[in-house]
């Protein structure tokens, strides 16, 4: 009956061992088939940002394109502001000008009334 026992016992650790054993192996399977679903979302994320990388090149090299036409037309805006400074120091001369003519009338209308005054007066 030891015997026997020692044999119930024998294979109930077998079992126990082989339960472990069959337990432990589906874990590091669970465990391996998660590190390969991250593995895969690794490189989808890879090959997303490595995309993301060509786009900012490409935006890298727009970006200074349109630097290169903005300083083209720095010299365009210098002519601008030169014309700008131009058209206010004529309006200045225009306004003298306007002024001055307005005296002028005026005293073209003094003198055309004083001589119509003294041709009517005579």
């Amino acid at each position: 009956m030891a015997e026997a026992k020692r044999d119930e016992l024998a294979e109930s650790l077998a079992q126990l061992f082989t339960s472990v054993s069959a337990m432990v192996k589906g874990e590091l399977e669970g465990t391996n088939n998660q590190l390969k679903l991250l593995e895969k979302l690794n490189q989808r994320v890879t090959d997303e940002y490595k995309s993301f990388g060509d786009v900012a090149s490409g935006l890298s090299v727009f970006v200074e394109q349109l630097s290169a036409k903005n300083r083209s037309f720095d010299e365009y805006l210098q002519q601008i502001d030169a014309i700008e400074q131009q058209v206010k120091e004529f309006e200045a001369v225009i306004s003298m000008l306007d002024k001055y003519v307005d005296l002028l009338e005026k005293k073209v209308q003094s003198a055309f009334q004083g001589f119509f005054w003294d041709f009517i007066t005579t």
